[in-house]
C-alpha cells in the first residue's frame, strides 16, 4: 500500500511537469510562470517552499523538545510575520517594481535598482554559496521518515528525491512547480491534521497528553514543574531568537521574495495573503505543536545518540501504515517543493545575473533556458553529494545548517531590499555593508562558535541578529554616504504612482 501510494504521487509530479513544458518557452515563462500566476497557486507555492523536512522533522524535533507546548508559538510567529506581514508589507510593492525593472531574480533587482552590476554579481555569489547548505539539509530529515518507513538506505532515499525534482522543474520551469506545489500542499494540510490527531489519541487524547507533558521535569532545562506544558516554556529569549529567524527571515531569502514576482494581479495578492497565513498557521503551527509533545516519547528516544532529528520519526514509528504512508508523502512534497524553489533561485540567479552579467552578454533566450536547465541538475547533484557526506561523517543535524544559511541570506538581503522598494536614499555602500556584514558574521560563527558570547553560540540566534543588524545599519550607512542619482531613483519610484483604474468596490470614487 505504501509503495503504490508513492508511485503514484510520483507519476502525478511528472506527468505536471511534462505538462507544463508549453509554459517554459521563454525566460520569463521558465522562471516566473510568465508572471501570471493566481492566488491560490502563489500562496501554495510561497508556503510549500517555507516549510520542508528541515521544519517538520528537525526544527519541530529539536525546539518540540526545548521548549515544549511553547515552540506553537513559532508556528504563530511564521504565520504572521513570515506570511501575512511578508505579503502585505512586501507582496505588492515586489510585484510592482520588479516588472518596472524589468528583473526577474532578487541580484538583479540590486543591480537595477541601485545601478550596480557589481552588486548584482554579489548577491548572486551569496545566493550560490548560502543556498547549497540549506538544500543539502532538506534531504536529511526525509531519510529518517523512509528508513522508519521502508527500511530503504538512506543514499537511495536522496538519488530518487533528486531525480524526481529534477524531471519536473527542468521540464516545466516554475508553473510545473507551483502547480506541484499545491498538490503538495494539499497534502501537507491534511497529513499534518491526521497526524496530529493519531499521535494525540495514542497518548489518550490531548488532555491527557498536555497533562503527561506536564508531569515532565528536566533540571537541565528548568527546574520548575510544568514548564513543559507552560505558555511561554523553560527559555522565551532563545524561543524569541527562533521565532525572529524563521519568521523574519522569509523576508529576505531570495526564493521566497521571488514568488511576488510572479503574481498576476491585484486580487491575487489580496487572496494570496489570506490563503497563505492560513497555510502556515495549519502546517507550520501544527508541525510545532506535535513537536512540542516530543518528550512524552523521551522512553524511546536516546537524544544524546540520535540527536532531535530521531523525534518525530521515533513519535510517527508506532502509526498504522497508511497513516505512516501519509506522513512519508507530507514530508516528502515539503522537501521536493522546497528543494524545487531553491535549486529555480539558484540556477536561474547564476545564470541570468552572474553568467549573462558578466562572461556571455550575448546569450540569448535559448542558450539562458539551456544554462538555468543545467545548473538546476547540477545544483541537486551537488547537493545530493553535500547531504551523503554530512550523514556519514555526522557534521551537524538540520537545524543547524539551515540557521547558518537562513541566517547569511536573509541577513544579508532583508534590509537592503525592504529599504530598497520603500526608501529612496537607500544607498549602494549600504547595500554592500548589509550583505558582507550578514555573511561574515555566520560564517564566523560556524568557524569560531565557542568564541562568541552564550547567547550568540546558537547559529539561530546569530541569524536572528545578523537581521535585526541589517535593518539598523542600512539606513545608518546611507545617512553617512553618497546618495544614490537622483534621476534613477525618480525614474525607478514612479511606478508607485502611475494611474490604475479600478473597480469601485475597491476605491470610492469622487
Amino acid at each position: 500500500m505504501k509503495l503504490l501510494v508513492l508511485i503514484i504521487y510520483f507519476a502525478v509530479l511528472i506527468g505536471i511537469g511534462l505538462y507544463c513544458r508549453r509554459h517554459a518557452t521563454d525566460v520569463d515563462g521558465f522562471v516566473l510562470g510568465g508572471r501570471s500566476v493566481g492566488p491560490w497557486l502563489t500562496a501554495f507555492a510561497y508556503g510549500t517552499s517555507y516549510f520542508s523536512a528541515v521544519i517538520f522533522v528537525g526544527y519541530a524535533g529539536q525546539f518540540g523538545w526545548k521548549y515544549g507546548l511553547a515552540s506553537t508559538w513559532i508556528g504563530i510567529g511564521n504565520a504572521l510575520i513570515g506570511s501575512l506581514l511578508a505579503w502585505v508589507i512586501l507582496g505588492r510593492r515586489t510585484r510592482i517594481m520588479t516588472q518596472h525593472l524589468d528583473s526577474a531574480t532578487m541580484p538583479a533587482f540590486f543591480g537595477t535598482r541601485f545601478d550596480s552590476p557589481a552588486l548584482k554579481v554579489g548577491a548572486s555569489v551569496i545566493i550560490f554559496i548560502f543556498l547549497i547548505p540549506y538544500t543539502a539539509s532538506l534531504y536529511n530529515g526525509l531519510s529518517r521518515l523512509f528508513g522508519m518507513a521502508f527500511n530503504i538506505d538512506y543514499t537511495v532515499c536522496i538519488v530518487l528525491m533528486a531525480i524526481l525534482t529534477a524531471i519536473y522543474v527542468i521540464a516545466g520551469g516554475y508553473m510545473a512547480t507551483a502547480i506541484n506545489d499545491f498538490i503538495q500542499g494539499i497534502i501537507m494540510l491534511v497529513g499534518i491534521v491526521a497526524v496530529i490527531a493519531a499521535v494525540l489519541a495514542s497518548k489518550g487524547g490531548f488532555m491527557e497528553a498536555v497533562r503527561g507533558l506536564a508531569e515532565i521535569t528536566d533540571e537541565t532545562a528548568s527546574p520548575q514543574p510544568g514548564v513543559f506544558a507552560s505558555f511561554f516554556g523553560p527559555d522565551p529569549l532563545n524561543l524569541l531568537g527562533v521565532i525572529i529567524l524563521t519568521s523574519l527571515g522569509t523576508w529576505g531569502l531570495p526564493q521566497m521574495v521571488q514568488k511576488f514576482y510572479a503574481i498576476k494581479d491585484e486580487a491575487a495578492i489580496q487572496k494570496g495573503t489570506m490563503i497563505s497565513t492560513l497555510f502556515a498557521l495549519v502546517v507550520s503551527g501544527g508541525c510545532y505543536f506535535l513537536g512540542g509533545f516530543g518528550r512524552l516519547f523521551s522512553e524511546q528516544i536516546d537524544i544524546a545518540a540520535d540527536g532531535y532529528d530521531a523525534v518525530i520519526p521515533t513519535m510517527l514509528s508506532n502509526l498504522s501504515p497508511l497513516l505512516i504512508a501519509l506522513v512519508v508523502i507530507l514530508v516528502l512534497s515539503a522537501s521536493m517543493s522546497t528543494l524545487s524553489s531553491l535549486v529555480m533561485a539558484s540556477s536561474s540567479t547564476l545564470t541570468i545575473d552572474f553568467l549573462k552579467g558578466t562572461f556571455m552578454k550575448k546569450m540569448n533566450q535559448k542558450q539562458q533556458l539551456m544554462w538555468i536547465r543545467a545548473f538546476i541538475f547540477v545544483f541537486i547533484a551537488i547537493s545530493a553529494i553535500i547531504a551523503i557526506i554530512q550523514y556519514k561523517s555526522n557534521v551537524t543535524f538540520i537545524a543547524q545548517l539551515m540557521g547558518i544559511s537562513w541566517g547569511a541570506l536573509a541577513g544579508a538581503f532583508l534590509a537592503p531590499f525592504l529599504y530598497g522598494l520603500y526608501w529612496k536614499r537607500t544607498s549602494k555602500a549600504a547595500c554592500w555593508v548589509s550583505f558582507i556584514f550578514g555573511c561574515v558574521l555566520m560564517v564566523a560563527n560556524m568557524l569560531f562558535r565557542s568564541s562568541f558570547p552564550v547567547l550568540l553560540q546558537s547559529p539561530i540566534n546569530c541569524g536572528a541578529l545578523a537581521m535585526i543588524a541589517g535593518l539598523i545599519l542600512v539606513p545608518i550607512v546611507s545617512l553617512f554616504t553618497p546618495a544614490p542619482n537622483q534621476q534613477l531613483v525618480e525614474e525607478t519610484f514612479a511606478c508607485y504612482n502611475k494611474d490604475t483604474v479600478v473597480p469601485q468596490k475597491t476605491a470610492l470614487g469622487k
